[in-house]
């Protein structure tokens, strides 16, 4: 049986979710509604095997453990904590990271 992990999602990861939305809503929105719905799918598979991603690259500089998760050009910054995954930031892949 795989375990099961609670994804909580940090203020700042709601905060960017909302960001994304607005920008994708000045085009169609619609498509914010269906991107932002995918991505929010994308972060609930995190309940099972979060260690399936890979671990960010940034980690070397920022002496973190964090993961990312990606969804076309945006990366889901997160880290585990024992039966917990905490969603760090949602953002554009072009960006780096905001402690």
């Amino acid at each position: 049986m795989k375990k099961a992990y609670k994804v909580f999602i940090t203020r700042n990861a709601q905060d960017d979710l909302r960001h994304i939305f607005s920008y994708i809503a000045e085009d169609s929105r619609s498509n914010a509604k269906i991107f932002i719905s995918e991505l929010e799918e994308k972060i609930n598979t995190l309940s099972t095997l979060p260690e399936r991603a890979s671990y960010i690259p940034e980690n070397v500089f920022l002496g973190t453990d964090y993961r990312q998760l990606i969804h076309r050009k945006y990366r889901v910054i997160y880290r585990l904590d024992k039966n917990n995954i905490y969603v760090l930031r949602v953002i554009h892949g072009s960006k780096e990271p905001v402690r």
